[in-house]
């Protein structure tokens, strides 16, 4: 269930990626699944699958696809949401370079005591990636 938040302390990306979020759901067989866990108790899961692509000649990985859960906030929520429409479609060492700035310039403004939702989200995605590196090994 999505929480009721405040239109005044959330930009509007917030709310709409809370209440229509993207990419939620489960992909099964995944190529990676990854978790993060935030402190205040908030889980987020990312599934990927993994494509090959050509790019300038040369054959790259990319995020063919993601889904994700979360079982917190409507902050929490949007951050996955928004990563999951930032990488998708994106190399995997494009994805890797996701960082908390990134996600916040797209989500514009959130009360300083939801940041952690997007920190919670960032480990979630990268803790997804390297466990498919890991894989790959």
């Amino acid at each position: 269930m999505i929480n009721k938040i405040s239109k005044d302390a959330y930009s509007k990306q917030v709310v709409e990626h809370s209440m229509h979020p993207r990419n939620r759901g489960i992909i099964k067989n995944p190529d990676a699944h990854g978790k993060g866990r935030g402190l205040c108790g908030d889980e987020t899961d990312f599934f990927v699958k993994i494509g090959r692509k050509k790019v300038n000649g040369k054959e790259v990985e990319y995020i063919k696809d993601i889904k994700f859960e979360t079982m917190g906030c409507s902050a929490a929520i949007a951050a996955a949401s928004m990563v999951t429409e930032m990488i998708k479609g994106k190399s995997v060492s494009e994805a890797l370079k996701i960082s908390r700035g990134k996600v916040i310039k797209k989500l514009g403004s959130m009360p300083l005591v939801k940041l952690h939702c997007v920190d919670l989200t960032i480990d979630a995605i990268l803790d997804t990636i390297k466990s498919w590196q890991n894989k790959k090994k």
